[in-house]
């Protein structure tokens, strides 16, 4: 097997290195080259890709390429011929310094002809009808380089001198994927002619074109720009068409130091000065509309869209670069999906995710295939908006696709309303440019040059106008780079690949053109890339309208305001959520009120009877004082209700903070005064008077201040505790966000509620102590209270109402703690449920301890002082006495009672007892002797001694008269006048 068209690449460094001398060939019987390959003595001569010895096969291709500045002299290729030869062995081929002069001027010939050498001496001389203007001769030097300039022929009339061509290096797609060239080569042809004409740009030269084919082919470009580098004459500048062509031509032209100037290529790739330091186009990038979607977007005040696109590297690196741009511009991509070939799983996923502002990037047949898919999803209408490319065909949604299964009516339906971005390719305002045409004149003339071939049918031909500037960019950026190179001693003609300055010059004229041309103002970004205006057009009832322009040069968005929605205004870019604060029913609020005073109003009249009451020896016996207290707290607890039903409806967010302190501090401190003083007073009657006789005889003695001192260490405990959570962690507002909820109705909108909180950031560990610290006093409490349930005791005579309010107390408090906690979240039960606790709680304790005294000094005009008292009834027993004398009545009824049960105990054993005799009685024999009589028994007589009950037992009471007549009367009751202080201890008894 043979392999053919390989090439082996010899580099020479030497000058005068004749390369054949080197090889030694061999004919073999297998028809293949064997080259035993020699390095020369100097090491002239390296070889890539070859050992010293090696067999090549037959067709196998030496190509020698020098270093440097020089150039091959002799043949550049040789082939191994099938009889173990190479081709051209006869000639030497040898790397010279090379300065080639091709005479512009029709005037002007040389002599000697061919390539030019070291010590190459040329003689000029003029045609006739020119005069020579310069040396008649030139010598090429060492260093490559003439040692004189070139002269130049002029007219003998010196009317007109002569102009030298500089060429052009063109790539014309005339056929396969985008036939740009059928338009876009007559209108660069068009533009040459003018400038060729004009004589105030390059005046001292002429540019030609020299154009291929590329069919829009990389591989055939590859072999095009192949061409136009290695044949003469030297190209000055390449100008390819097509993004895949243009990627390929950019990339090398570095090489060769050109610059290339594209008319057709839009691929956001091309932006890359790292990868193309060299390439500008008069197309604008495709990621041109970017600038234009981000300035909608603002226009319409969204700041969240979402993204599809089809997987081609062109939609991959404009959405790249819209991901940028939208980031700057403070806007959220948060959806982006891909397809392939099959866009219904992307588009699905867009309905799921919500996504509202959708721009769609792919070709014209993809777009029919998502439309489709939209239509299905119900993701179109008034809630959606979608961004195409504006380069579709008008009626691209109307096309019949065997790929879709939806009916033109479907897919109208579906793209109704979306908008588009197109770049401006045609100057849509009347203006001459550079080359004296306006936009209507330029197309006028390209119909005529085109042969009056249709538009639509002529590839290339909205991008006609992008060619034509092209050429105008390149001419006036040359003649920009006529004054600069001359004041550096060099011109245009002077270019070849090596030359790096004349390269320079024309890319910084490149870089800063700017002029009207017939596709608008050109001028080029820092990537080289074209910025032109953006033509905004909105589909509406079936037919593109246009609703503006952006230029993105001057960042102006010129708005013709003839945008139409379905709905009254452009959809929002996500479903709108319409944030609500809940707020405490005012119904609610104003009731619970209205108890709160009410309860506050009976506080303050419970405080104001004890005050005026504190000298009445029973109210004096129930520790006025304590009462006080414990009135005051509850009005602090009952005034704690208004800042609890406060919120955000009726002071600011600064001051919310302030109502939480009032709301932890009033009922902080009105627990602590009012239970404390109740749970004091409980205390001290269960330390006193449960203990043993002998040390409480010792401890009856009650001191006041020690209650008052016990109530206000508890007080400095809660205030302690509340100061060093203020200070450690102080109260703010919070706000709790609630599902979103659906409003009523056909509304693009959703509520979410929001509820205020006073929080802190330990708000759990805070609540978890006092709760604790608070629990406990509530539990001890209860069990105090049942403890002194039976305790009868004048120093605190109202402790046994305390137990019963510490029991209500303590069950409400322990009940409602947890249950506003559950309840956080529902402002109104969470509010009621704690005011109406706090409420009964102080109802019922102002209840029991204030009420019972009212209406015992109300209904036995105890009010009045011992004074008053003695005078009305001239006694001078003193409340004291009357109150010892009115337990006395109730001990002696008590033990009425038990006298009356013995009374009937005695008499059925009297019953029982004589029974008994009379049957001893029956029982005795009786005398047999009828004439003897016994002597009759004597009368049974109640012997005192003989009734008297059995040891143990109570001495019984035959009757009343057997109690002391003084004390007993005959109706049964104690006389009450007959008590006298030496019988009272008998009846304690």
């Amino acid at each position: 097997m043979r392999l053919r068209f390989s090439r082996l690449v010899v580099y020479l460094f030497l000058p005068h290195f004749f390369l054949p001398l080197n090889f030694h060939l061999t004919c073999l019987d297998t028809a293949l080259c064997c080259a035993i390959i020699r390095p020369p003595r100097d090491g002239g001569i390296r070889y890539r890709g070859l050992t010293q010895e090696q067999v090549l096969p037959v067709d196998y291709e030496i190509e020698y390429i020098c270093r440097g500045s020089r150039v091959i002299v002799g043949p550049k290729v040789r082939k191994c011929l099938p009889d173990g030869t190479w081709t051209d062995l006869n000639q030497r081929s040898k790397c010279c310094m090379f300065f080639s002069l091709f005479p512009l001027c029709k005037g002007l010939k040389f002599h000697p002809a061919g390539p030019a050498v070291e010590g190459t001496i040329l003689h000029y001389s003029c045609l006739e009808g020119f005069i020579l203007v310069g040396r008649n001769s030139t010598q090429c030097t060492k260093l490559g380089k003439w040692d004189s300039p070139k002269p130049v022929c002029h007219f003998s009339n010196k009317t007109k001198h002569c102009r030298y061509k500089l060429y052009i290096g063109a790539l014309f797609p005339m056929s396969g994927g985008w036939p740009g060239g059928q338009a876009c080569l007559p209108a660069a042809q068009m533009a040459l002619d003018l400038v060729n004409k004009r004589t105030d740009i390059l005046p001292d030269y002429e540019l030609e074109l020299i154009y291929y084919d590329s069919m829009c082919d990389p591989g055939e470009a590859t072999k095009l720009l192949y061409d136009l580098l290695y044949t003469e004459p030297i190209k000055i500048v390449l100008m390819p068409g097509c993004s895949s062509v243009s990627t390929l031509v950019a990339e090398a032209a570095r090489m060769w130091n050109l610059i290339v100037l594209s008319y057709g290529s839009s691929s956001p790739a091309l932006s890359n000065r790292q990868r193309f330091p060299t390439f500008f186009r008069t197309h604008p990038s495709a990621t041109l509309h970017n600038p234009t979607r981000v300035q909608l977007f603002q226009k319409w005040k969204w700041t969240k869209i979402a993204t599809i696109q089809q997987t081609t590297e062109v939609f991959t690196s404009t959405l790249d670069d819209l991901e940028q741009r939208v980031k700057e511009a403070g806007i959220e991509i948060s959806v982006r999906q891909s397809f392939l070939t099959d866009p219904a799983v992307a588009v699905k996923n867009l309905k799921r995710q919500d996504a509202r502002i959708i721009v769609g990037l792919f070709y014209e047949t993809e777009a029919r295939k998502v439309f489709c898919e939209v239509y299905k999803e119900k993701l179109y209408g008034k809630k959606y908006v979608w961004f195409l490319i504006g380069w579709y065909a008008d009626n691209w949604f109307k096309i019949k696709d065997p790929s879709i299964n939806c009916t033109v009516e479907q897919m109208t339906e579906a793209v109704e309303g979306h908008v588009t971005t197109e770049i401006v390719m045609l100057n849509p305002e009347t203006v001459r440019g550079a080359s004296n045409l306006t936009s209507q004149e330029f197309l006028a003339q390209l119909m005529s040059k085109l042969g009056g071939k249709n538009p639509e049918e002529t590839g290339g031909f909205q991008e006609a106008p992008l060619a034509y500037d092209a050429v105008w960019a390149l001419a006036l950026a040359l003649n920009k780079t006529v004054g600069p190179l001359k004041a550096k001693g060099r011109r245009l003609e002077d270019f070849n690949y090596n030359n790096k300055d004349i390269t320079a010059e024309i890319y910084r004229a490149l870089n800063t053109s700017s002029f009207e041309g017939v596709s608008g103002h050109v001028v080029f970004d820092a990537q080289g890339s074209r910025m032109a205006w953006t033509l905004i057009e909105q589909l509406q009832g079936g037919s593109y309208k246009k609703i503006g322009y952006f230029d993105m040069t001057k960042g102006n968005l010129s708005w013709y305001g003839n945008d139409r929605w379905i709905g009254s205004d452009p959809p929002a870019d996500q479903t709108v959520v319409i944030q609500k604060f809940r707020y405490l029913s005012q119904k609610l609020f104003v009731s619970v009120s209205v108890f709160a005073g009410l309860g506050i109003l009976m506080g303050i009249v419970c405080l104001t009877f004890n005050i005026y009451n504190s000298n009445v020896r029973y109210i004096q016996n129930s520790q006025p004082y304590l009462n006080n207290m414990t009135a005051v707290g509850c009005m602090m607890a009952l005034a704690a209700v208004f800042p609890l039903g406060i919120d955000g409806l009726h002071v600011r967010n600064s001051q919310f903070p302030v109502v939480c302190q009032f709301r932890l501090w009033l009922l902080g401190l009105g627990f602590s005064l009012a239970y404390g003083s109740m749970f004091t007073k409980i205390w001290w009657v269960h330390t006193v008077f449960t203990k043993k006789d002998e040390k409480k005889d010792k401890r009856k003695h009650l001191e006041p201040w020690k209650l008052y001192a016990t109530v206000g260490v508890l007080l400095v405990i809660d205030i302690l505790s509340l100061m060093v959570w203020q200070i450690v962690d102080p109260l703010h507002i919070t706000v709790e966000k609630f599902t979103k909820e659906a409003p009523k109705g056909d509304v693009d909108e959703l509520i979410e509620p929001l509820l205020q909180h006073c929080s802190s950031e330990k708000m759990n560990t805070w609540l978890g102590v006092v709760y604790g610290y608070k629990g406990l006093l509530l539990l001890l409490g209860i069990f105090l209270a049942y403890e002194t349930k039976s305790v009868s005791t004048e120093k605190i005579n109202d402790h046994r109402a305390v137990g019963m309010a510490i029991y209500n107390v303590s069950v409400l408090c322990m009940i409602t703690a947890p249950v506003t906690m559950i309840l956080s979240s529902k402002q109104d039960a969470s509010f009621a449920f704690a005011s109406l606790a706090i409420i009964f709680s102080v109802y019922i304790t102002l209840v029991v301890l204030f009420v019972p005294k009212m209406r015992r000094l109300i209904t036995r005009g105890e009010w009045q002082s011992d004074q008053q008292e003695t005078m009305k009834t001239g006694s001078s027993t003193n409340n004291n006495d009357e109150e010892k004398s009115r337990q006395l009545e109730r001990e002696n009824k008590e033990l009425q009672k038990i006298i009356q049960e013995k009374e009937e105990r005695v008499s059925e054993l009297r019953n029982q007892l004589s029974e008994r005799q009379a049957l001893r009685s029956r029982k005795r024999p009786t005398s047999s002797n009828q004439n003897h009589s016994s002597p009759s028994l004597p009368a049974p007589q109640n012997d005192p001694k003989s009734l008297l009950p059995p040891p143990g037992y109570p001495l019984a009471v035959s009757d009343n008269h057997s109690l002391p007549p003084t004390l007993y009367q005959p109706d049964g009751k104690i006389n009450r006048n007959s008590c006298h202080p030496g019988r009272l201890q008998l009846l304690y008894k």
